[in-house]
């Protein structure tokens, strides 16, 4: 006859099991818990109360394609108003301008890597194509000669290129301190210049692209006070090694007069493109750079999704008038667009910027789109869209800096824009119509009569666009507050 087997009961975790003290204790922890609980709840009820009873928080959209100077905006914001907060992440940008610098370099290393095979070709009697014809430059650049005008490279110029090749491994070492596993992509952008051959837009076109909200958290630990002074300058690992010991070789390429002729034949103009810092090397290479609040407005990191940053306004900021100020980032790349439409209908405001430096250029997305172009069919769904009847649209017609540059330098306007015909090429003539045009879009296509708000700026010129910005603030607010009756007419 088999043996019957004894049940274990198990009396870990029962209650009719605790002593009187472990009972006890249980219920002052649960008490503790609905303490913190209730408390919560009782801040969340208070929060909600003051929020009914204050003026709702002014909403502003930054809208624009890829480039045109969103995220520098919303860095002008940040500086105007919470200051501490933007000096206190002048570590993180040291990483991103020095990644800027190597960029910049490369794109002159694949020029000479092409010059040299062009070189090679000719000299066999076997000329290659190695670039595709681009909208861009289609009129002015009409052989595969022309491009290659310049004083030959010499035996100089090949070892400053070999010297430069550690480069590409600080790049890499840059890309993964800013990139948080996981967070980062890499997407097509305007980094590349305009007139660049396909293979070394192939190589170049792809940039980094890190979520807005993440990249930061790498450097909680690199965080300082405004002076920097906590930075580790003499972290054997610091990519910034390599830089400094590349910095003279950097500064001679720069500034040779051979490799500048070779940029231009090759229609690359860098100083146009936005991270460029290849005319202050000898201070953004030093072992203790720390970035000014220049640097950072101008320093280039494509961020991905949807950023919302808070700011409260002081009454001393906008005209003794006080609110809580949001302003939301989205993505300008044409994938990213889609992502636009949920915030429509829950602005005060859309603050549209339209570079008119890319007159003469093409979407990185799609070569036969002009850069300027797209900006107008933008503003233009953005004026019709009937979601959007009753929302204040501000527009910047940004990077004025750069268009009246290239119109110096002799680039025709009416060349790239047809409509514009053979009228003078000069920044008053050409910045004029281009207002016109873009108010005759607003007046034309909007569902409803409304104000037509527009600034010239340059978003990377601090104090010109604090003014802008200050004025653009008071506005928002003032006209929120009416619409809630808070104040009067």
């Amino acid at each position: 006859m088999p043996s019957k087997t004894k049940t274990k009961i198990v009396t870990e975790g029962d209650p009719l099991a605790y002593t009187e003290e472990q009972r006890q204790a249980r219920l002052d922890a649960e008490a503790e818990a609905k303490r913190i609980s209730d408390a919560i709840d009782a801040e969340l009820q208070q929060q909600a109360k003051a929020e009914k009873r204050s003026p709702r928080p002014v909403k502003i959209l930054l809208l624009g394609q890829s480039e045109s100077g969103k995220s520098t905006t919303l860095k002008n914001f940040q500086l105007m108003n919470t200051p501490k907060a933007f000096r206190a992440e002048r570590a993180s940008w040291r990483s991103v301008v020095h990644l800027n610098v190597v960029r910049s370099i490369r794109i002159i290393l694949e020029a000479m890597t092409e010059a040299q095979l062009h070189h090679v070709s000719s000299l066999n009697n076997s000329p290659i194509r190695t670039h595709a014809p681009e909208l861009a430059h289609s009129t002015s650049i009409n052989s595969l000669t022309s491009r290659y005008k310049h004083p030959p490279l010499t035996a100089e110029h090949l070892k400053l290129k070999l010297r430069l090749a550690p480069l590409v491994q600080v790049e890499e070492a840059l890309i993964r301190k800013l990139t948080p596993a996981g967070s980062g992509e890499f997407e097509a952008t305007q980094l590349r210049a305009h007139g660049s051959h396909a293979d070394r837009a192939r190589a170049l076109e792809k940039e980094v692209a890190i979520h807005s909200q993440t990249w930061k958290g790498m450097f909680q630990k690199m965080l300082t006070r405004n002076s920097g002074d906590d930075l580790d300058y003499n972290d054997p690992d610091d990519p910034s090694c390599v830089l400094h010991a590349c910095s003279e070789d950097m500064i001679t390429l720069w500034n040779d007069p051979t490799i500048k002729a070779m940029l231009c034949c090759q229609g690359i103009r860098l100083e146009d493109l936005p991270g460029f810092f290849l005319d202050s090397l000898e201070r953004v290479a030093h072992p203790k750079y720390v970035p000014s609040d220049d640097d950072i407005l101008r320093a280039r990191l494509k961020t991905l999704g949807v950023s919302e940053h808070r700011f409260t306004i002081k009454e001393a900021h906008v005209g003794g008038l006080r609110g809580d100020l949001r302003i939301y980032d989205v993505g300008g790349h044409r994938s990213l667009r889609a992502a636009w439409a949920p915030f429509f209908d829950d602005m005060n405001a859309i603050l549209f910027l339209a570079p008119l430096s890319g007159f003469d250029q093409v979407l990185a997305e799609d070569e036969t789109v002009n850069r300027l172009e797209d900006s107008v069919l933008l503003w233009k769904s953005i004026c019709s869209n009937p979601l959007l009847g009753k929302t204040n649209l501000i527009l910047f017609l940004n990077k004025i800096d750069i268009f009246a540059a290239k119109l110096t330098a002799g680039i025709r306007f009416g060349q790239y824009i047809i409509s514009y015909g053979s009228r003078p090429n000069d920044y008053e003539s050409t910045s004029a119509y281009m207002r016109r045009k873009f108010g005759q879009i607003h007046k034309e296509y909007s569902p409803q009569a409304r104000t037509f708000y527009c600034h010239f700026t340059s978003v990377t010129n601090t104090k010109s666009t604090s003014e802008v910005l200050l004025n653009v603030q008071e506005t928002i607010i003032s006209n929120n507050m009416k619409s809630h009756r808070l104040i009067m007419d």
